[in-house]
């Protein structure tokens, strides 16, 4: 053998990724409320131009595939920079590529990743090129384009949210992947579900994860991947939970009660737990907020501010300064007063409404806007609550005709709630007074 050939080997094999990535629309795994015949951005491409866009979703779910097929669709020249990298080098070098391109009679689309990292002047940039029609301007985003991108360009770009890909649209992507490009390499079923969880909504993890699983299957000389192969191939790169699985649950599980139960630290610690093992910390505020007014309530209103405040702080300092105010709204909740009176009301009531006919609003209780209306006796008798003594009807009734009063809410005697049980008793002792002298509307 010659020895310039000691070292000669075949070219390594594209990624999955780029072997697999769609050359049509059609091949796009997923976003069917955006792609599907006559949805929004399929009658772009369907169109005749391009024009500016603004793709928002989380990673792995096709922002790049779709810039680059209408950049294909539409003959144009593709220049894609990334936000973390680029810099005013870079983005007046992609506008001279424009002009060249312009003077030979086409396009440029110029595709700017993570468009949230360029700071107000960066995107202040754009504007004059977009406006001139040098460029057609196609941004993505994993961040909230209200918070990260300037209201002058996110209102020259019409934006499309993309969604994490189902499971169906993981298992069809898996499928592909066996048929082209793993060599016939079978899976069983357990096998794919735990792919399909560990891809959590995202085309490029589930990609990744068969490519180990190739690599894994290669190694011990098998030409099927069972699930403890899968899970051995996951290993270095898995979360430590899985959106999904039982041990994700568990843990908002653990988190949810430990704030129902008062104890800080521990609700702190499943709080830092989950974020450690890669859970959104966007899902962590939804579930704050959630406790805020499942087991909190009228206990302690200040809760649910907290909470939505916490949230709103993360979306603008982002991870991880941001996961503090979540946390401190974690130790909050913790200590509150604790009061699900709100939320077992809510649910009677609509238990019971789902259970019960379509009663009539008393005519007391109805709007007269008409003279027909105001002889037919609507709001005749209504009492105006505002003239009467303590601003308070004693003795009206608001219910339908014939509905005894159902009890639903019933303060608990810890926090702001004491007060309002306080309040209600004191009402009802009004009411009696009230109807023992016969007022009117009374049941």
């Amino acid at each position: 053998m010659p020895s310039d050939d000691l070292f000669a080997h075949e070219p390594p094999p594209a990624p999955l990724a780029e072997a697999l990535r769609p050359t049509t629309l059609d091949e796009v795994a997923g976003q069917r409320h955006l792609l599907a015949p006559g949805a929004p951005l399929r009658l772009a491409f369907e169109s005749g131009a391009p024009y500016s866009m603004i793709f928002w979703g989380p990673p792995g779910v096709g922002k790049t595939t779709l810039a680059r097929l209408m950049a294909s669709a539409f003959e144009c020249e593709f220049v894609a920079l990334s936000a973390v990298f680029a810099g005013v080098k870079d983005v007046r070098e992609a506008m001279c590529t424009a002009e060249k391109v312009r003077a030979a009679g086409r396009r440029t689309i110029v595709f700017i990743d993570e468009i949230h990292r360029f700071n107000k002047a960066q995107q202040d940039a754009l504007l004059p090129y977009v406006e001139s029609g040098l460029i057609t301007f196609i941004g993505a985003t994993t961040e909230n384009p209200s918070f990260e991108i300037n209201s002058a360009l996110l209102s020259r770009a019409q934006l499309y949210v993309l969604r994490p890909l189902a499971e169906e649209d993981l298992r069809q992507l898996a499928e592909r992947a066996q048929e082209k490009a793993l060599g016939g390499l079978e899976f069983d079923e357990e096998a794919i579900s735990a792919l399909v969880r560990f891809a959590d909504g995202d085309a490029r993890r589930l990609l990744g994860a068969l490519e180990r699983c190739h690599t894994a299957a290669r190694a011990a000389g098998v030409q099927r991947v069972d699930a403890q192969l899968a899970s051995s191939a996951l290993s270095a790169g898995a979360r430590r939970f899985d959106k999904g699985g039982d041990d994700f649950y568990d843990q908002i599980s653990a988190l949810h009660k430990s704030v129902r139960g008062s104890h800080p630290d521990a609700a702190l610690y499943w709080f830092t737990r989950m974020l450690d093992g890669g859970a959104d910390p966007r899902y962590l505020a939804r579930r704050v907020l959630r406790m805020a007014w499942e087991d909190i309530g009228l206990a302690d209103p200040r809760a649910a501010r907290i909470a939505l405040d916490a949230a709103q702080t993360y979306e603008r300092l982002g991870s991880p300064e941001g996961e503090l105010a979540l946390a401190q709204a974690v130790i909050y909740m913790a200590v509150a007063p604790k009061s699900n009176a709100g939320y077992m009301a809510y649910n009677q009531a609509r238990a019971f409404v789902r259970g019960d006919g379509s009663r009539e609003v008393p005519i007391h209780l109805r709007n007269a806007p008409t003279k027909l209306m105001k002889e037919l006796g609507y709001g005749r008798t209504y009492r105006y609550a505002h003239d009467e003594p303590n601003a308070y009807a004693a003795g009206e009734c608001y219910l339908p005709d014939g509905m005894a009063e159902p009890g639903w809410y019933r303060p608990v005697p810890r926090g702001l709630e004491i007060k309002i049980a306080e309040k209600l008793a004191l009402l009802r002792q009004w009411d009696e007074a009230a109807r023992a002298t016969n007022t009117p509307n009374s049941h």
